[in-house]
């Protein structure tokens, strides 16, 4: 039986986007911090600079070129990173309020301060 595609696509709504501050919750590199370069939403992954550093080898592409390897940042799930309050400065769940102006916001659930428009 063949598997049915999804007709309906969404785009996926993470408590994190890129340029926030986060605290790793678990993992070899549990307890760090670091800014989001980038997010996989087909993956449910993110990108922390200076988290989960992996080796990368380089082959020589041509036979002056140079080959070695290089260290880089590997990806880490979503579920594994809490935003850090801008006001508060502490590791926090968020939660989604909607302004009177029809925005809807990201708040901190500690200190109840808006941590961004989104």
């Amino acid at each position: 039986m063949a598997k049915r595609e999804n007709l309906t696509t969404y785009k996926k709504k993470f408590h994190v986007k890129n340029g926030d501050e986060v605290y790793v919750l678990s993992g070899k590199d549990k307890g760090k911090t670091g800014i989001i370069l980038h997010l996989i939403p087909e993956k449910d992954r993110a990108i922390v600079e200076g988290v989960n550093m992996i080796i990368k080898h380089l082959r020589r592409t041509t036979p002056q070129g140079q080959s070695g390897r290089i260290e880089r940042e590997g990806s880490i799930h979503v579920s594994n990173l809490k935003l850090i309050c801008p006001r508060c400065n502490k590791a926090t769940r968020t939660l989604r309020r909607k302004l009177e102006t029809g925005f809807r916001v990201r708040v901190c659930r500690k200190c109840g301060e808006v941590a961004e428009r989104d």
